[in-house]
């Protein structure tokens, strides 16, 4: 573990001595934190860290302290049980100039996976800057899969996040997943989605059957599966705000020793794998916010951009 905690912090961190560091996490989380606390220490930072009442669901803001703290912070650590990415907070403090290490949900098993100990985050950087640009060039996703995946996505002058798992000022990094992604143009995407891979939210993981979502103007209006599937439906309608239905975001992931474990932040890098986020927006740069962001995320997809071929079969073709 200390091994991870060492590379999140100096590799992909690039925590320099005298940054302002703040280290957001939970009860459950607080020996990880404590972890990082200690390496940021040692590595000349100056450390302010929060243990905040556990969120009640992804996407809920922290408190105001911390939100203060984390609008003056160099680098944002937050290792937490739930997830305060897409927040309002973790916006504005981006916008600011801070760089955001996101560590939802990691444990001994993500501290210790190939996924961050192996993977050479640097050299994986260039691929996922190729999908960028075809991204930032296109205006039409053609989605499909053998398990019935149809989806058109329009993406025209829509924000990319390429999320290399070292960032830069403004930028945030899901370690250990790498990741290029597009926000859809809003109440625009329509077809069927097909999820085989993961939910990795709510306890759920791993999917023991497909998830299958018809999409019409831009949401997801229906909602078909086994017991998984309901669970999602039923957590979802449970705020009561259709926006938890937006169709937000369009992820392709990139880090070739991610492997499918059931952990949000491995799951959606799984070399070639594809994730469909719907929820919140904001964070990516779109305009919804919604009180949820969860990513829904199939294997083996083939992914066209205006008629040519970007990946299949989990090769990239850029």
């Amino acid at each position: 573990m200390i091994r991870g905690i060492r590379k999140v912090i100096q590799h992909n961190g690039r925590v320099q001595r005298g940054e302002r560091a703040v280290v957001i996490t939970n009860p459950e989380m607080r020996p990880i934190a404590d972890l990082l606390v200690a390496e940021l220490t040692a590595h000349g930072a100056d450390v302010r860290q929060y243990v905040v009442p556990t969120r009640t669901h992804d996407g809920q803001e922290p408190p105001a302290d911390a939100v203060a703290a984390m609008q003056e912070a160099n680098v944002i650590v937050s290792p937490v049980s739930v997830s305060i990415t897409h927040t309002r907070a973790m916006r504005s403090a981006l916008a600011r100039g801070a760089r955001a290490i996101l560590m939802t949900a990691h444990n001994e098993r993500v501290l210790t996976c190939p996924a961050l100990l192996e993977t050479d985050f640097n050299a994986q950087a260039p691929v996922g800057r190729a999908i960028g640009a075809a991204f930032q060039a296109g205006k039409m996703v053609h989605l499909t899969s053998d398990k019935g995946t149809d989806l058109r996505i329009p993406i025209a002058n829509r924000p990319v996040n390429i999320l290399t798992g070292v960032p830069g000022p403004g930028e945030l990094a899901p370690v250990p997943t790498i990741e290029t992604n597009v926000v859809p143009v809003h109440g625009a995407t329509e077809g069927i989605l097909v999820a085989d891979g993961s939910i990795p939210y709510i306890g759920i993981g791993v999917l023991a059957e497909p998830v299958v979502c018809t999409i019409e103007r831009g949401y997801i209006v229906k909602m078909e599966g086994g017991a998984q599937a309901k669970r999602v439906e039923v957590a979802l309608r449970a705020h009561g705000n259709r926006e938890c239905f937006n169709v937000a975001e369009l992820g392709v992931g990139l880090n070739p020793h991610a492997t499918l474990s059931g952990f949000m932040l491995e799951d959606e890098g799984v070399m070639g794998s594809i994730h469909i986020g719907i929820g919140t927006s904001f964070t990516l740069g779109g305009e919804i916010v919604a009180p949820t962001h969860y990513d829904l995320i199939m294997l083996r997809a083939r992914l066209e951009i205006d008629g040519r071929v970007v990946m299949e079969n989990c090769q990239v073709k850029v």
